[in-house]
């Protein structure tokens, strides 16, 4: 997703239930056959942090972000394929810092392209099963729960195209001619990731031409004209965008302690 996310989808009905694409009757499916894989994409260079050191190496509980982004994914789904995708000029200084910590979650380090769809598309590239299911995740989302990523899976390898999203708390104002009107936050629900996908669906995606609309994922795959199926997101799996947004992750990982 872009730095100006989370942003809202619209698609659930006046009492605030979810519309048939997120299937109340869904059943969870095995999702075990093929290839898991789960691309991280860290492209982001902190400007908003205030900070020289990019937002997906910052420290929160005394470890660089995209540790516990890992460990999430090789958690919650044993022997899923990680492929971490990083600005080129960025992975040396990644792989020091996974020496410095010990870290030892197996993963393949990718260099990043031009924009985040670009770095998807050469993500894509490192798995060579079309025979599967693939995530795509923030690396600056450390916090998505267990239940969220095998949830998404488990649609995905159902109906093709899942994501996660949770209920808009606020009001909603649409800007307009000048002015403003409210909108019924009933009607929206924020995305989240992980984004995931039949592997060869996701790679026919990533073969057409870039486009400016496309924000994230799902908007790649639904420009081929196919829908995405939403599931329950978990409210701590906010991005790490801001300081204000780290001082966060240090309270949920210190209540985590507790």
């Amino acid at each position: 997703m872009s730095d100006n996310d989370t942003h809202a989808t619209s698609g659930t009905a006046a009492n605030g239930a979810l519309h048939n694409d997120t299937h109340e009757d869904y059943v969870p499916a095995d999702f075990t056959a093929g290839t898991l894989s789960a691309i991280i994409v860290a492209g982001g260079k902190g400007l908003r942090m205030g900070s020289d050191i990019p937002k997906q190496f910052l420290n929160i509980g005394g470890r660089p972000v995209l540790m516990h982004t890992l460990e999430a994914f090789a958690t919650a789904i044993e022997g899923i394929r990680l492929i971490l995708v990083l600005p080129e000029e960025h992975i040396p200084y990644w792989r020091d810092t996974c020496k410095a910590h010990g870290f030892t979650v197996a993963h393949t380090v990718v260099a990043g392209g031009e924009t985040r769809f670009h770095s998807v598309a050469n993500g894509l590239q490192a798995i060579t099963d079309d025979e599967g299911l693939v995530a795509v995740h923030d690396g600056v989302r450390p916090f998505v729960s267990a239940e969220v990523i095998r949830n998404t899976f488990s649609a995905a390898a159902q109906y093709g195209a899942a994501l996660p999203v949770v209920p808009v708390v606020e009001t909603l104002r649409e800007l307009a001619d000048g002015t403003s009107v409210t909108r019924d936050r009933r009607l929206f629900r924020l995305v989240q990731t992980p984004q995931v996908f039949d592997t060869r669906l996701l790679k026919r995606a990533y073969t057409q031409q870039y486009l400016d609309t496309f924000t994230d994922d799902a908007s790649v795959v639904e420009a081929l004209g196919n829908r995405m199926h939403l599931v329950e997101g978990n409210t701590e799996n906010i991005k790490l965008t801001t300081p204000f947004d780290i001082a966060i992750a240090n309270t949920i990982i210190n209540s985590r302690h507790l």
